[in-house]
């Protein structure tokens, strides 16, 4: 079995913490099932943020020179 999960791109989370905000605002939605999307929502938020942590450590700076270096802080 391979550790390699199937990731869903940062725009597909992004939609998918969209919707689970749209169900979580329906004041019929049980207790029980608003706590759960809460929860997947809080994993997808995590994701995205990791995401964009190691996009970011790749971003390229062009110096005037042309030449490229790594980003840092």
């Amino acid at each position: 079995m391979s550790e390699k999960k199937d990731k869903r791109s940062l725009e597909e989370n992004f939609d998918y913490l969209e919707t689970n905000l749209k169900k979580m605002e329906d004041d019929s939605l049980p207790l029980e099932e608003a706590f759960e999307l809460y929860q997947q929502s809080m994993k997808l938020l995590k994701e995205c943020n990791d995401e964009i942590d190691r996009v970011e450590k790749k971003v390229l700076l062009l110096r005037d020179n042309g030449e490229t270096d790594e980003f840092s802080e």
